[in-house]
């Protein structure tokens, strides 16, 4: 039976003191779902409310539920132990423990699904770490936060707070004792414009779960999609005690608009380098624990990129490569993004196959050629239509400071059209044609669309998932000397 695990300084170590470094990934597209990772426009609430329209609330509800059950399951936990990894990072939707018309109750048997995973990863000796991923009003203006706006509702009504605020006492107090539990990473990605309420929400959210639970560490995520944290206080380490603290290290090289093909020369890997040492430069001067919450490329697609796929790929891979080693000389713990999806990055992903994906193939092509997704789109079929507006803005701003507006850097002009006009906007329209795909389909067809996304009918990314085992080996190799 493991311990409890916690934090002391730089490190994360268990009951006897003993460092632990966490290595795995993030169970993200499950309870909150994404576009991107399970092929739907626009925001999560926005399918669910849109298929109950198309084939009633309780065909709606069959789908969603055995979606659920079968994204991850024993033999999830199984393979993804088998690469000689240890942590799995949940993402969850509060949606799934509340509703906006009836808020701080509880939803009946909202844990059940949560509760297994927890179990079937434990049985396994994974730790997990429960990320809440949305919080009410949006804590962010990403369509991850499931509210379907670019404004971060959450900063300026102080009752979203206090509503995630009940609900993290509630999840604090059903997983007290579970000891497979790694932490509670109370909210992802957080983009505050004044920095300071963000400050004031992790004091009252520790307050809160330590009032319940005072054993799980807890993991903070920086502000401005967890990359700032000039806002935090000087006094973080005895203010805010077994508190590890999260930076999300994307790489430019892992996406298609890279400034150039990762070629692992000297430049482009300083420029790798300072990026990740920018992230965490605050923390270290503090001599705090750092954890890297979300990391990784994305990948091409033989539907998509046709011959170009494989080559592609190895630039990738040698991108996850050498941000391995980056972070087993600083003996970082991280979760990579991501574990499950229909193909773009997910170490598992659904076979083409299947009858999901056969059911939305055109579908898929469309959103593809459209670029409704923010994450790692390619919009070079619809780069003519956008241009325009972004050339009206600076036309119409010619002053450049007036023009950053937060999350600035995070998102450029360019950045904010495209959220706000494209993969807002456009991909509302799309959201009642995806559903109507379900229209007249039967328990039995639902169920089968639905088991589209079992581990046994999919595929493993080869070369990402070697990458992840061949380093994981070299964690075992170096823990076995020390021992």
């Amino acid at each position: 039976m493991p311990s409890f695990l916690r934090i002391e300084g730089t490190k994360i170590v268990d009951g006897e003191g003993k460092e632990v470094i966490l290595r795995g990934a993030g169970l993200g597209g499950w309870m909150t779902m994404e576009n991107f990772i399970t092929g739907y426009p626009g925001c999560e609430f926005q399918i669910r409310e849109a298929l109950a329209q198309s084939i009633g609330e309780e065909k709606a509800g069959f789908f969603f539920d055995k979606f659920l059950e079968y994204f991850f399951a024993e033999a999830d936990a199984k393979f993804f132990k088998s690469l000689g990894l240890n942590c799995i990072r949940i993402a969850i939707n509060y949606r799934h423990f509340e509703d906006s018309m009836n808020p701080r109750v509880l939803k009946p048997n909202c844990f059940a699904h949560l509760d297994r995973v927890v179990k079937v990863c434990a049985e396994q000796g994974i730790y997990t770490i429960l990320d809440m991923h949305t919080a009410p009003g949006g804590q962010n203006g990403g369509w991850h936060s499931d509210h379907g706006t670019h404004i971060a509702g959450f900063w300026i009504h102080k009752d979203f707070q206090d509503r995630l605020i009940w609900l993290w006492t509630e999840v604090a107090k059903h997983y007290k004792d579970e000891k497979w539990i790694a932490g509670y990473n109370p909210m992802n990605e957080p983009a505050d414009p004044k920095h300071s309420g963000l400050v004031l929400f992790y004091d009252r959210v520790l307050a809160a779960i330590r009032a319940v639970d005072p054993r799980h560490s807890l993991f903070f995520d920086g502000n401005t999609f967890s990359t700032d944290f000039s806002g935090f206080p000087d006094d973080v380490a005895s203010r805010w005690p077994n508190v590890a603290y999260a930076i999300h290290d994307y790489s430019v090289y892992g996406f298609p608009k890279t400034p150039e093909p990762y070629a692992r020369t000297e430049e482009q890997r300083r420029r790798m380098h300072r990026s990740y040492e920018k992230k965490r430069a605050w923390l270290d001067e503090r001599g705090l624990c750092v954890w890297n919450g979300e990391w990784g490329p994305v990948y091409a697609r033989r539907a998509y990129d046709g011959n170009a796929t494989d080559e592609i790929n190895e630039r990738r891979y040698n991108v996850l490569s050498d941000q391995l080693e980056l972070y087993h000389k600083d003996r970082l713990s991280w979760s990579i993004w991501l574990y499950k999806d229909i193909g773009f990055q997910g170490m598992v992903y659904v076979a083409p196959e299947t009858p999901y994906i056969q059911l939305f193939q055109d579908f898929l092509q469309k959103k593809y050629r459209l670029a409704v997704d923010s994450w790692g789109a390619d919009d070079k079929s619809v780069k003519h239509a956008y241009d325009p507006i972004v050339n009206l803005i600076k036309e119409a701003v010619p002053n450049e400071e007036d023009r950053r507006l937060y999350p600035f850097p995070v998102w450029s002009v360019e950045e904010r059209v495209a959220r706000l006009a494209r993969c807002q906007l456009v991909s509302e329209f799309m959201v009642l044609e995806w559903a109507d795909h379900f229209k007249g389909k039967t328990e039995e067809e639902l169920d089968k669309l639905a088991q589209s996304f079992k581990f046994e009918n999919c595929h493993q990314r080869e070369g990402l998932n070697k990458v992840l085992t061949d380093h994981a080996k070299q964690i075992a190799e170096v823990a076995a000397e020390i021992a």
